[in-house]
């Protein structure tokens, strides 16, 4: 088996499992994942925070999106566009929203749009992940398209990408592409992984 078929077999079986989590195993896992946030300065202070739609089996975010209005910080979905590029517009609960081509919900009609430079903070969606911070993203290269500028500074740097993962996606290596964007941290239920220690491990 090639490479390329390895890695669709390994996203299959990893979102089958993600899948068939049961409705308390993932609120336990949103409830671990707060506290596993709780320990990033950077989610406690950082003004703009992008984020997902939990789709597919996800880890939720429905516990770590309304903390960050109590304290006036602006939390953002991300927009498709052209060419594989994300745009992230503000979004709070009860603002409407409507599938993208994907099934995904995204903002309707959003007043602004921020581009990933303009972003403090990212909650990044993924399928697996390794500590050094490379991951297995759903295929799409959306991430690593909006966010390759970063591979030309001196991480971590602004914004911060904080991968998203169930501890159960962990692999012993993901092996990395030319176009990759490493992520600074991973925060699963369990713990707060911080890649750039580990990388130089």
């Amino acid at each position: 088996m090639d490479a390329t078929a390895q890695r669709h077999e390994l996203r299959q079986r990893l979102a089958d499992q993600r899948r068939a989590l049961s409705p308390p195993e993932r609120m336990s896992a949103a409830q671990g994942l707060r506290r596993s946030l709780e320990q990033l300065p950077e989610y406690l202070t950082d003004a703009r925070v992008a984020g997902y739609w939990a789709s597919h089996g996800e880890l939720p975010l429905n516990l770590v999106i309304p903390p960050l209005a109590a304290r006036g910080q602006q939390f953002l979905l991300p927009v498709l566009g052209k060419h594989k590029h994300l745009r992230f517009a503000p979004w709070q609960s009860g603002d409407a929203v409507q599938p993208n081509r994907y099934g995904i919900p995204e903002p309707v009609d959003p007043a602004e749009l921020f581009e990933p430079f303009q972003l403090d903070l990212v909650l990044v969606p993924l399928l697996g992940f390794d500590r050094r911070g490379h991951r297995l993203g759903h295929g799409g290269g959306y991430y690593d398209r909006s966010f390759a500028f970063l591979n030309e500074q001196v991480r971590p740097t602004e914004p911060l990408l904080v991968g998203i993962a169930y501890a159960f996606q962990e692999l012993p290596r993901v092996e990395d592409q030319a176009w990759d964007v490493p992520l600074d941290f991973i925060a699963t239920e369990r713990e707060l992984i911080d890649c750039t220690t580990e990388a130089n491990a």
